[in-house]
């Protein structure tokens, strides 16, 4: 019988990977309370606008680029964080000359 660990460890440094015809998306964990998802873009690449009704994180890991919540744009550079509650549009697309990594982190809206 597999135990489990109460903790995983994931070193996003070895889990970043681009394509050049479509956005790279990585399931890091999916339990029934949380998914973790790695999605990378290369320059101009997105993530089309779209509404969920679970709470969301995206914070970029690395580059820059273009998000859009709740009809408004802005733009986030590495290490920035954006909350998102349920039923609120939200999207990304790199910005030009600018690879974008964002780590997205799904929860219940309760």
């Amino acid at each position: 019988m597999e135990q489990k660990t109460a903790y995983q460890v994931l070193d996003l440094k070895k889990l970043i990977k681009f394509y050049p015809d479509r956005i790279s998306r990585e399931m890091l964990a999916e339990t029934p309370e949380m998914r973790v998802a790695l999605m990378c873009l290369e320059p101009g690449q997105e993530l089309a606008p779209h509404k969920a009704p679970m709470r969301l994180l995206m914070y970029t890991v690395e580059g820059s680029g273009v998000f859009t919540v709740g009809g408004r744009e802005m733009e986030a550079d590495g290490q920035t964080a954006i909350l998102c509650e349920p039923m609120v549009e939200h999207g990304f697309k790199a910005s030009k000359g600018q690879r974008l990594v964002v780590l997205a982190v799904v929860v219940a809206a309760e």
